[in-house]
C-alpha cells in the first residue's frame, strides 16, 4: 500500500494533519466568503492570525520531536 509507506513515521502523519487542518480554514474561509455566510473583513484577521501561529507552534512542536533521540 502506497499510503501506508508513506505514513509509516509519526511525523510524516502529523505534519500531514496539519497540512489538512490548514487546508480546510483557508476553504472554510473562501466558502463563507462565496457563500455570503460571514462578513470577511478586518474582523477575521485576528482570528486567522492566531490560527497561524498555533499552526505554527504545532509545526514546531513536531520538528522539536525529531530531535529526541529513538529509543531502541
Amino acid at each position: 500500500m502506497v499510503v501506508r509507506e508513506y505514513f509509516d513515521s509519526d511525523i510524516r502523519f502529523y505534519y500531514a494533519v496539519g497540512v489538512f487542518i490548514i487546508l480546510v480554514y483557508c476553504l472554510a474561509i473562501a466558502g463563507a466568503a462565496l457563500l455570503d455566510l460571514a462578513i470577511v473583513d478586518r474582523r477575521l484577521l485576528p482570528l486567522t492570525a492566531g490560527f497561524f501561529m498555533f499552526m505554527f507552534v504545532y509545526f514546531i512542536s513536531i520538528s522539536i520531536q525529531l530531535l529526541e533521540p529513538d529509543d531502541v
